[in-house]
C-alpha cells in the first residue's frame, strides 16, 4: 500500500521483484462539488426567504396604501357635510323664527337648489312635524320622494325632530333615486327642513384619468351593508370589486356612508412590484459561486437604499397630505366666513381671519358684517367653544340664524336672546361669545351689546378706548338670558375694532396685559383700514398659539 498522487493505492512487483505497479486506485467516498451544491442550496434558501419577505412587504404596503386612499374619500364625504346640514339648518331656524313663512323659505332656499353641480339639492322642502301626512308646507325644486311615502314620512321626520344632527334617508329603488336629508336644527322647533339630491340612475360615476383617485375604484354605499340595493355610486359598471379591497365607514348624521375601495394598480409604484422576482433571479444567479457573496451583500445593501428612499418618497406623501389636509380645512373655514363685506358711504370696512397652529381641524371663530338698509350696519364677532366640524356646524348654524333675525327686524338685545335657545351648554357642550355692533353711519352712533366677549375698540385721533358695556352671559348658558345695549357716539374718522380671544390671549399672562396691548398698538398705526387689521395681526398674533383669529374693523372717513 503507497500514495500517489495524494489517494492510496495498491501496488505490486514485477517478475524482478522490484518494480511496483499500481493495480487498483481506491475511491476517496466523497463528491468533490459538495461544497458547492451547499452553498448553492444555502443561496436558493436565502433568496426564496427574501423573495418571500419582499412580496410580502409590498403586499403590506400596497394594503396599507390602499386604506390611506380609503380614508381619504371617507374625509371627502364628511367634508360636504357642512354644506348640506348649514343651509338645512338655518331654513329650519328661518322657518322657526317666522313661524312657517312660505315666502321667506322659498327665497332663502332657492340658490341651494337646482340640476346643475352647484347646488346641493333638487328639493327642498318644508314639513311641519305636528302633521306631517298633510304634506310639505313649502317646496323648492322638483316635488320631494318623501311625499310618496305616506308611511315613511311621519316616522322619518319625527325622527329628525327630535335630534340636534343630521338625519339620513334613501328613495334608491325609486324609478329616480335620490337621498335625503332632514335637520331640524340645534334647537329642535315646529319645522323640519328637508333636502333630497339626485342620485344617477345607474349608479355608475367613472373617474378621470387625471383625477385624485385616479389609481383606485370605488363604491359608495348608504349604510353598513355593502348590497346593491344600497348601492348610492361606483367608478365602476359591474360589482363586487376585483382585487384587494379595502372598507371604511364614514357617519353622516344618524346615518354613515360604506366606502369600498380597489386599486387599479400597485399603489406603491412599479419598483416594489418588481422587486420580488428581481431578487429571485439575482439571488439564483449569486448562488452559483461563493465568489459572490460579495455581490450578494451589496445587494442587500443597495435593497436596503431602495427601501430607504421608499420610506421617504412615503414620509413626503404623508407631508403633503397633511398639508393638503390642513389647505382644505383652511379653505372650508374661509368658505363660512362673508366673501365680500358690505360698503356703506361714509364708512370703510375690512375684516381678516387666521386659523390656530392646530393641525387640520377647523374653528368656531367668525365675523360678519350686515348692511341693515342704506346708513345702518350691524357689526358681528363670535367665537363658539371647541374645535372641528361640530364648532364650524354650530357658527355656521348661529351665523345663518343671526342673518334671519337681522332679516325680520330684530335689535340686538332680542337677537342675542333668540340665539341663546339655538344653543344649549347642557345638552350640546357648546356656548359661544358673540358680540353685537349696530353702527348708525350717518349720526356716528355704535350701540354695543355683548354676550360674554370682549369690548371693542374705539380709536380716535386722542388714542383708543375700550367700550364698556354692560357684557351678559354666553349664548348657550342660559336660555331665558336677556341683553342690554351700550351707545356711544364715535368722532369724525373714528375706527372701530370687534376680535376674538386669539388676538389678546397669552397662555399664563392676564387678558388685562393683552387688551392693553392691543389698545398701545392699534391706537400708533395711522395707516388705512386694511394696513390697520394686516399689521395688529402681525405684531400680536401669537403664531404658536392653537386658537383662530378673527379681526372686524369700521372707520369713519372725514
Amino acid at each position: 500500500m503507497t500514495t500517489v498522487a495524494g489517494r492510496e493505492v495498491e501496488t505490486g512487483l514485477t517478475d524482478d521483484g522490484e518494480t511496483p505497479v499500481i493495480t487498483r486506485a481506491r475511491k476517496d467516498g466523497r463528491w468533490p462539488f459538495w461544497p458547492a451544491l451547499a452553498v448553492l442550496a444555502i443561496g436558493l434558501l436565502i433568496t426564496a426567504a427574501l423573495t418571500l419577505v419582499s412580496a410580502a412587504l409590498n403586499r403590506k404596503n400596497d394594503k396599507q396604501l390602499l386604506g390611506l386612499r380609503a380614508r381619504e374619500v371617507g374625509m371627502v364625504l364628511t367634508e360636504v357635510i357642512p354644506s348640506i346640514q348649514t343651509p338645512l339648518g338655518s331654513a329650519a331656524a328661518l322657518a322657526d323664527a317666522t313661524g312657517g313663512n312660505v315666502a321667506k323659505f322659498k327665497r332663502f332656499a332657492a340658490p341651494y337648489v337646482g340640476l346643475s353641480a352647484g347646488q346641493p339639492f333638487v328639493s327642498l322642502s318644508l314639513w311641519r312635524v305636528s302633521n306631517p301626512g298633510q304634506g310639505p308646507v313649502a317646496v323648492v325644486g322638483v316635488p320631494p320622494a318623501l311625499s310618496a311615502s305616506i308611511q315613511l314620512a311621519p316616522a322619518f321626520l319625527a325622527r329628525a325632530s327630535a335630534k340636534s344632527r343630521l338625519s339620513v334617508t334613501g328613495f334608491l329603488q325609486s324609478p329616480i333615486p335620490r337621498i335625503g336629508y332632514a335637520f331640524a336644527g340645534v334647537a329642535p322647533g315646529p319645522f323640519v327642513a328637508y333636502g333630497e339630491s339626485a342620485v344617477p340612475a345607474n349608479r355608475y360615476a367613472p373617474v378621470q384619468n387625471n383625477a385624485a383617485f385616479s389609481e383606485i375604484d370605488y363604491a359608495v354605499y348608504l349604510g353598513p351593508s355593502t348590497t346593491r340595493a344600497n348601492l348610492l355610486i361606483a367608478s365602476v359598471r359591474h360589482l363586487p370589486l376585483m382585487g384587494r379591497t379595502d372598507i371604511v365607514k364614514t357617519p353622516i348624521g344618524d346615518s354613515s356612508f360604506t366606502v369600498a375601495v380597489a386599486a387599479r394598480r400597485s399603489l406603491g409604484g412599479s419598483l416594489p412590484q418588481r422587486l420580488p422576482p428581481a431578487i429571485a433571479i439575482i439571488g439564483v444567479l449569486l448562488s452559483a459561486g461563493a465568489a459572490l457573496v460579495a455581490a450578494r451583500l451589496i445587494d442587500r445593501r443597495r435593497g436596503a437604499e431602495r427601501l430607504a428612499a421608499r420610506l421617504e418618497e412615503i414620509a413626503e406623501e404623508n407631508r403633503r397630505l397633511y398639508a393638503e389636509q390642513r389647505g382644505i380645512a383652511q379653505t372650508l373655514q374661509h368658505a363660512l366666513l362673508p366673501e365680500t363685506l358690505p360698503q356703506l358711504p361714509g364708512v370703510q370696512t375690512s375684516a381678516r381671519y387666521e386659523a390656530g397652529a392646530h393641525g387640520v381641524e377647523i374653528g368656531g371663530d367668525w365675523y360678519d358684517l350686515i348692511a341693515l338698509d342704506d346708513r345702518r350696519l350691524l357689526l358681528v364677532v363670535g367665537d363658539v367653544s371647541g374645535r372641528g366640524l361640530r364648532a364650524a356646524t354650530t357658527m355656521a348654524a348661529l351665523r345663518y340664524a343671526i342673518h334671519a333675525y337681522a332679516a325680520q327686524g330684530d335689535p340686538p338685545p332680542e337677537l342675542l336672546s333668540k340665539l341663546s335657545k339655538l344653543v344649549s351648554v347642557k345638552a350640546d357642550r357648546q356656548l359661544a361669545t358673540v358680540l353685537c355692533a349696530l353702527v348708525d353711519v350717518p349720526a356716528r352712533t355704535v350701540s354695543v351689546t355683548s354676550a360674554g366677549h370682549l369690548p371693542p375698540l374705539m380709536i380716535t385721533g386722542e388714542g383708543g378706548e375700550f367700550v364698556q358695556g354692560e357684557i351678559g352671559l354666553p349664548v348657550g348658558v342660559d336660555r331665558s338670558a336677556s341683553y342690554t345695549s351700550t351707545t356711544v357716539s364715535a368722532p369724525p374718522g373714528a375706527t372701530l375694532l370687534a376680535y376674538t380671544d386669539g388676538l389678546v390671549e397669552r397662555r399664563g399672562e392676564s387678558i388685562d396685559a393683552g387688551l392693553e396691548r392691543l389698545r398701545a398698538r392699534a391706537s400708533t398705526n395711522h395707516v388705512s383700514l386694511d394696513e390697520l387689521l394686516t399689521r395688529v395681526l402681525e405684531d400680536l398674533r401669537d403664531h404658536a398659539s392653537e386658537d383662530d383669529t378673527a379681526i372686524a374693523g369700521i372707520r369713519w372717513m372725514n
